[in-house]
């Protein structure tokens, strides 16, 4: 996919309060990190009272997967995720429209060895991430110490697909934005010895995937980790971003290839994944995107969990 070009159609009226929205954020991204951050937990909080469902949403989804913690640690946990998402509006602002000099001094990184030896050996990389509240600027400042492509999926308004994928490239060492369906073109990256940017940790539908456990619970996962770690004859080697508590920024770490794998056995390899989502989630609970409804596909016969969880349906 070509780098995207600004074109005259972008300024009809229709899209003048999209630009101003832009140019707010713009301006709330020029303010310092640890202001921005105050900002973020203020906005969080207000999201706790005004998205009742996205709040009921995360709220289910830690009853489902954390029965054993206290009613009290998943109500605290459940108020920390809505801070999370408050300053993670604030991180996609500092990721799409900081000067690189500030986000370099934003981030240490850890592993970065690995890539680099895949990339010396001509070896592709499924770039395996995962939606923690800050994965757009955790992808940013990665893409700063190493090239990666990145998997896409064009939003519905030009303007905001415009400056999101400007925002997304600018600075990186940034390769090619590959439509997320486009399996073809992944596979053909992989095998030129690219590292591909791809998160498969949510719930895309059933069509696509498989049910094996996460927490615990039958999840719809998509099984294409594997499928391109083969097909693309690439090594799979994750990533996280962690959001500092000292406020200082975000430690990004690398970890070594998986072992083994893919395997003959599908099934085999799709619960491997989840098991090390699993370990990444409960190293920090409070900053995974639980607002999305994971565990929405179900099995055959089995009932809504959502539905029985109390969580409002989408008003339409």
């Amino acid at each position: 996919m070509s780098s995207p070009r600004f074109r005259p159609a972008l300024l009809h009226p229709r899209y003048w309060l999209t630009w101003l929205g832009f140019l707010l954020w713009y301006l709330l991204a020029l303010l310092p990190y640890t202001v921005q951050l105050v900002l973020g937990r203020l906005l969080g909080k207000l999201l706790y009272r005004a998205a009742g469902r996205r709040r009921q949403i995360a709220r289910a989804n830690l009853d489902l997967c954390f029965p054993d913690w206290t009613q009290e640690r998943r109500e605290q946990v459940t108020r920390e995720i809505m801070e999370s998402i408050g300053i993670a509006f604030f991180e996609t602002g500092m990721a799409w429209f900081w000067p690189k000099w500030r986000l370099q001094r934003l981030y240490t990184v850890e592993g970065l060895e690995h890539l680099t030896a895949a990339r010396e050996s001509g070896v592709g990389v499924v770039l395996m991430a995962f939606h923690f509240t800050h994965i757009d600027i955790g992808a940013k400042l990665l893409g700063l110490s190493f090239s990666i492509d990145g998997t896409y999926r064009p939003h519905n308004n030009p303007v905001y697909d415009y400056i999101q994928r400007n925002g997304r490239e600018r600075h990186s060492m940034q390769g090619q934005a590959i439509p997320r369906d486009d399996v073809r073109a992944m596979v053909k990256a992989l095998r030129n010895g690219r590292a591909i940017w791809y998160a498969p940790d949510q719930d895309y539908g059933a069509k696509h995937s498989i049910f094996v456990p996460l927490f615990g619970i039958p999840a719809a996962t998509v099984t294409a980790t594997s499928q391109l770690a083969r097909l693309g004859k690439a090594q799979v080697i994750a990533f996280t971003q962690t959001r500092r508590a000292d406020g200082k920024g975000y430690h990004l770490k690398i970890y070594p290839p998986l072992e083994n794998f893919p395997t003959s056995d599908e099934v085999a390899d799709t619960l491997r994944i989840n098991q090390f989502v699993e370990a990444r989630i409960l190293e920090q609970p409070e900053q995974y995107l639980w607002v999305h409804r994971r565990f929405k596909s179900r099995p055959e016969g089995e009932p809504d969990l959502y539905e029985q969880a109390g969580v409002r349906r989408k008003q339409r």
